[in-house]
């Protein structure tokens, strides 16, 4: 375990801080996720520390940018120096995460934040009343 983890999870309440999947309902413990990559010169610090369920941190991988709604290229969400709710909402009808934001939209398309297993997952969690 990232020797970091207790400070991270803390300071993220334990939700993933890219999809913000409730940790309580895995069986064990989110990653801390290097926002800006240590292959792209990224330290291993907590200023660049976030928390992540697995599915996002597989997909953001060592990434810095996501694809618009148009083709281009932009920086992922960075949960150090961006807000959740300025570039991203949750439809709580249709429970996807839209983007409110060109860096929204990257994100989500990047880490693949409305697939078929992530809606699906936030179906149960509104059940269990555990959606943030």
């Amino acid at each position: 375990m990232n020797p970091f983890y207790p400070i991270v999870a803390e300071r993220a309440e334990r939700v993933c801080e890219y999809c913000r999947a409730p940790e309580a309902v895995f069986n064990f413990s989110f990653d801390v996720d290097h926002v800006i990559p240590i292959s792209k010169g990224g330290p291993n610090s907590p200023e660049n520390l976030a928390l992540s369920c697995r599915s996002c941190n597989a997909y953001k991988s060592a990434f810095e940018v996501g694809l618009t709604g148009s083709g281009d290229s932009i920086r992922l969400f960075n949960p150090r120096v961006d807000v959740w709710s300025e570039h991203f909402v949750l439809n709580l009808d249709s429970l996807e995460i839209g983007g409110l934001s060109d860096v929204g939209i990257g994100s989500i398309n990047r880490l693949r934040l409305n697939s078929p297993s992530q809606l699906a997952a936030r179906l149960v969690w509104r059940r269990k009343e555990l959606l943030p």
